[in-house]
């Protein structure tokens, strides 16, 4: 079973290579918001959706303060193939041994078409200027998602 992070818990600390091949560090961004979503695989049809979703609304969560950091475990250059492709201008972060999910209660079993694998599970957290979580979301639909988000935390 996996262990899934509630409201008040610290944050994960982890160091990722972005799409450039550029290490991003969670606890570099303390003093600010961050919103770090988790999403199965770049190019399928519901991540291409919520990145374009989160890419759209970047102007608003930047307005607010938010930084929006987006992880799955694909390679940095299907990342950066991704980012070219749909025109994204989010971090896109590369977890390929999938340590930063399981560490964020992301990876585990689920359901797929009725059956349980295990894999990524769509979660996104929301960390405040001290490394807290402050909204955890587990088994999210992508579709609505981004908007639902600005409407939970009051940013419309």
């Amino acid at each position: 079973m996996t262990t899934r992070l509630q409201p008040g818990d610290q944050a994960p600390d982890f160091t990722l290579l972005d799409d450039h091949g550029k290490e991003v560090t969670l606890s570099d961004l303390r003093g600010g918001k961050v919103i770090v979503y988790f999403y199965p695989a770049a190019m399928t049809p519901g991540c291409t959706r919520e990145a374009c979703d989160f890419t759209a609304e970047r102007e608003t969560f930047d307005a607010s303060g938010y930084t929006v950091l987006a992880i799955s475990p694909d390679n940095t250059d299907k990342l950066a193939s991704f980012r070219e492709k749909e025109g994204l201008d989010i971090a896109l972060l590369s977890d390929p041994d999938r340590s930063v999910l399981r560490a964020w209660g992301a990876f585990g079993e689920k359901k797929l078409y009725g059956k349980v694998i295990e894999g990524v599970i769509r979660s996104t957290f929301v960390v405040d200027e001290e490394g807290k979580i402050e909204v955890a979301q587990y088994n999210i639909k992508a579709t609505g998602h981004v908007e639902r988000l600005i409407r939970q935390l009051d940013l419309a």
